[in-house]
């Protein structure tokens, strides 16, 4: 499923001086990390802010295990740090651990009610649960808070196609790639809901961007391969005459 670490740009009225350091691709969907250059590197260590960019660190490693460890250890010290509980949902996200995720985006949005990351990521969770309409539903109250939230819209899409309503997954693919053009995610989405229609054309270039701008090696084998599927015409059957 779809998750992402609490970026610390949505905490940027608080923290100021933060940068987007890296854009990475684990399991097979996008995970974004954005790390603060302020707080979080200078916090004195064993700080709850110091745990806390520890499991950064481990999560962009692909550690999610332990980063999960670190960021237990960050709230037990700081019981009210909303962004930890949204990032160890994302962990636990990234392990399959849905209900554990859906818990922690509780308790981060219980903290504060205003986090589009926490309904986002617990709509991904909800996805790896086969709850789409709460999928939906919560997609749809992180774009309220946020509405250049470009995941956002792929995690709608994603629900949507699981419904069999790919006119709306392509709709939400569009406006996400409206937001960001080099979302890799959108094209592969909107590949495959053209590839249910049966729009081959639309798939393979949809299919095709996807591994141009992609960096995850794994769906871009699988794009190759759904590329080859579709160029391949079917077999002719031959009847044959019988007396």
């Amino acid at each position: 499923m779809l998750s992402f670490l609490y970026l610390e740009y949505f905490f940027q009225k608080r923290l100021p001086m933060v940068r987007r350091l890296a854009i990475i691709f684990l399991g097979v969907l996008p995970l974004i990390i954005i790390a603060a250059l302020t707080s979080c590197e200078r916090a004195p260590e064993g700080s709850a802010e110091w745990y806390f960019a520890r499991a950064l660190q481990l999560s962009n490693q692909g550690d999610f295990q332990t980063a999960i460890s670190n960021y237990t250890q960050a709230i037990k010290i700081e019981p009210l740090l909303a962004k930890a509980y949204v990032n160890r949902a994302a962990a636990y996200d990234s392990l399959g651990e849905y209900d554990l995720a859906i818990a922690d985006c509780n308790k981060a949005l219980s903290l504060d009610s205003n986090l589009p990351l926490a309904y986002l990521n617990r709509a991904s969770a909800y996805n790896g649960t086969g709850n789409y309409e709460n999928a939906i539903e919560d997609c749809e109250a992180a774009i309220q808070l946020d509405n250049k939230l470009a995941q956002a819209y792929i995690n709608r899409a994603i629900a949507y196609n699981m419904e069999g309503d790919m006119g709306k997954s392509i709709a939400d693919c569009n406006k996400a790639l409206e937001i960001d053009p080099g979302l890799a995610d959108g094209y592969y989405h909107r590949a495959l809901a053209y590839e249910a229609l049966g729009n081959t054309d639309e798939a393979i270039s949809d299919f095709t961007a996807f591994i141009n701008v992609s960096k995850n090696d794994t769906l871009i084998a699988s794009a190759k391969l759904e590329i080859q599927k579709l160029s391949t015409p079917p077999p002719t059957t031959t009847g044959t005459n019988s007396r």
